[in-house]
């Protein structure tokens, strides 16, 4: 217990939810930043982030209820007294493992704790109407299916909508669903210096629960880690982690070994890396980004995995620079995007304001524009994005395609339930159980201007 008389994980995962809402941070690295500068243990660490990321995911829901049994709109409690109530409720509903009185009674000492005493009778009153009626809460509101589903999965009801006209509603609702669970982290193996069979003992040894992914070869599925980053494995370069959607784009891409290949909006570095990969480190990419400390961590990521033809440059995917035009046999951009695909593994990115990703398709069209100057006549580029709104994705490569004639999509194939694609494809969370991604190939023809 800290000192407060409240757990550490607890107070852990309050921290991060007010910097949340109060500062717009991100969860993932706030709750990196504030997990080790609490020293949490891996249990308490493992219990701050499932809180945490458990309230995100369930924020409207959770908000529902709450207006259902206080008498103050939550949105006129104070950021700290909500984001209590947050937490006891999400205990109370969604972990079978924590006892209802605990629940209550830690949020109490929680708010006593953080300066409110007086709301200590409200947190109280609130968090015992969860207890009650746990297994038969409120009916949810009715009045249109986006509405309900808006409420029962947390999502904005401008995102369920576009869901619904894009899926159907039962397809829709197994996104959703798909969205707010568990997921196992994927890694792939550096080849350059293990084999897979190699990398699976090591991590067998080190007490990582670890299994081959279903269908991609060369990647696992990994839980009961901690911090990956800790791990020998990480620290000697055998693997980096990687969900298998952003693998398939290289493996969209299928450079060849000794190509040169540009990845323009490289940072982190992971597609770089997988190209690397593939190339057996013979070649050259060029990876780009606009910032400098990007740029220091695609070095520093290179320099772990031991690749020599990842080169790193500070360079801007919409400025044009005359001495790459048509010298690369595959250009790579990954376009900066709204992120609605890896809503599962950063689920606040659900409540991005709508009107802000509005701007997205001009940007990406006009790095779409800017990336096919540099292939060369017979090279290919390849567009990706890790969301699942067809305006960053199909509306997009269908417009660089009218404008570029030189340009046309070329069919591939992909491993697994995947087979061959039409040029592009959509990777839904809930059927292929990767992040949500969109890949499009297209081929420049031969001794044709672009």
């Amino acid at each position: 217990m800290s000192r407060t008389g409240v757990s550490p994980a607890r107070e852990t995962a309050l921290t991060v939810l007010l910097q949340i809402s109060g500062a717009n941070a991100w969860s993932d690295g706030s709750l990196k930043r504030i997990i080790a500068r609490n020293g949490l243990d891996s249990r308490d660490a493992a219990l701050a982030t499932r809180l945490a990321y458990g309230v995100v995911q369930n924020r409207i829901l959770l908000d529902y209820y709450i207006g259902c049994y206080c008498s103050q709109r939550p949105s006129h409690l104070e950021p700290v007294v909500l984001n209590i109530l947050r937490l006891g409720g999400y205990q109370i509903l969604f972990m079978d493992k924590i006892p209802h009185r605990a629940a209550v009674n830690e949020a109490v000492e929680m708010v006593k704790s953080r300066g409110r005493p007086k709301a200590a009778g409200l947190v109280n009153a609130v968090l015992r109407k969860f207890v009650s009626n746990w297994l038969d809460m409120p009916p949810l509101p009715d009045e249109s299916r986006a509405a309900w589903l808006s409420v029962r999965y947390s999502h904005p009801q401008w995102l369920v909508q576009r869901l619904l006209d894009a899926l159907g509603e039962e397809e829709a609702e197994q996104f959703l669903r798909c969205d707010n669970e568990v997921v196992p982290t994927t890694i792939q193996t550096n080849r350059l210096l293990v084999s897979d069979a190699e990398l699976e003992r090591e991590l067998h040894m080190a007490d990582v629960t670890v299994e081959p992914h279903p269908w991609l070869s060369g990647c696992f599925q990994v839980s009961g880690t901690g911090d990956l980053e800790r791990l020998d494995a990480f620290r000697k370069g055998h693997f980096m982690v990687q969900d298998a959607a952003a693998r398939l784009v290289a493996a969209a891409a299928g450079p060849a070994p000794g190509s040169r290949v540009m990845d323009v909006c490289a940072a982190p570095g992971g597609k770089s890396f997988a190209l690397a990969i593939d190339m057996e480190d013979r070649g050259e990419i060029l990876s780009c980004d606009v910032h400098p400390y990007k740029i220091k961590r695609l070095e520093e990521g290179a320099r772990r995995l031991g690749i020599s033809c990842v080169k790193p440059l500070l360079a801007d995917a919409r400025e044009r620079h005359a001495a790459w035009q048509g010298q690369a046999d595959l250009v790579v951009a990954d376009v900066p995007c709204s992120g609605l695909g890896i809503i599962r593994k950063k689920p606040d990115i659900r409540y991005k304001d709508p009107d802000e990703l509005a701007a997205l398709p001009a940007l990406q069209r006009t790095i779409l524009d800017n990336a096919a100057t540099y292939v060369r006549p017979g090279g290919l580029l390849v567009y990706s994005t890790c969301t699942v709104l067809r305006a960053e994705n199909e509306a997009v490569t269908d417009a660089f395609l009218a404008a570029h004639p030189a340009f046309v999509r070329e069919p591939f194939v992909l491993p697994g339930p995947i087979g061959r694609t039409d040029g592009q494809i959509t990777l839904w969370p809930h059927r292929l159980g990767t992040d949500g991604f969109y890949i499009c190939r297209m081929r420049r023809k031969s001794e044709e201007t672009v």
